[in-house]
């Protein structure tokens, strides 16, 4: 016991001798530090730092000021978005869903109303059924959890639809395809996630229900996006 006491005093006044008046704040933050053995010091700064950086992006995000998501706001690359998965919160999973049923829905009717094949045609109308469908169980997720679903596409959804702007015949049933394919596997990948760990009941419930059938979709659309290319 003495000697570690000893060995405790010995490294402050070490410390103190060598650093000088100009290092006091590190002298104290090294003290800290030591004196607790588990490095409390650093961790009010982490936490605070994660804090507002949550904040920050929950209100970039929903425009409500909740706690929308510890992800930041989905930008256009696919591979970051998905990454932030694994600790996106509730409300920004349902708010993402939303959106990506807007992305299908809207998509479906332009496939129905553009494409030549009878085989994208019948997908595109199968996306509008489900995906609508979809929507209308979210909702009654959503309301009673105060949150509000956006209105218009989120950038990572409005980059992939601007995909099939201008084009027409094969070009556009390859784009559609190949938006559909990424779309059901960032649907996928999202809603796994959920199914095994959301925090309230009810949306883990919606996850787990609705997770079969974008699973069918991601299948389907792989199939026929290998068919068009």
């Amino acid at each position: 016991m003495s000697s570690g006491a000893s060995t405790s005093g010995s490294s402050t006044g070490t410390s103190s001798s060598m650093s000088g008046s100009g290092s006091t704040p590190s002298t104290g933050t090294s003290t800290g530090v030591a004196d607790t053995g588990v490095g409390s010091a650093v961790a009010p700064s982490q936490t605070g730092t994660s804090t507002a950086a949550t904040g920050t992006t929950a209100g970039s995000m929903s425009g409500t000021g909740m706690a929308a998501g510890s992800a930041s706001a989905p930008g256009t690359d696919m591979n970051a978005f998905m990454a932030s998965f694994a600790t996106m919160q509730d409300p920004t999973f349902l708010m993402t869903a939303a959106s990506s049923n807007m992305l299908e829905i809207q998509m479906g009717k332009l496939a129905v109303q553009k494409s030549a094949n009878a085989e994208v045609k019948k997908f595109g109308q199968m996306m509008v059924d489900h995906h609508t469908k979809a929507t209308q169980e979210l909702k009654t997720v959503a309301v009673p959890l105060g949150v509000t679903l956006p209105q218009t596409l989120m950038p990572i959804h409005q980059t992939m639809a601007d995909q099939l702007t201008g084009k027409s015949g094969k070009a556009f049933d390859e784009a559609y395809m190949d938006a559909m394919e990424a779309a059901h596997k960032m649907d996928v990948a999202m809603f796994e996630v959920k199914s095994k760990g959301a925090e309230t009941p009810t949306v883990q419930s919606f996850a787990t229900k609705t997770l079969p059938m974008l699973r069918s979709h991601h299948t389907m659309a792989n199939e026929i996006e290998k068919k068009v290319d």
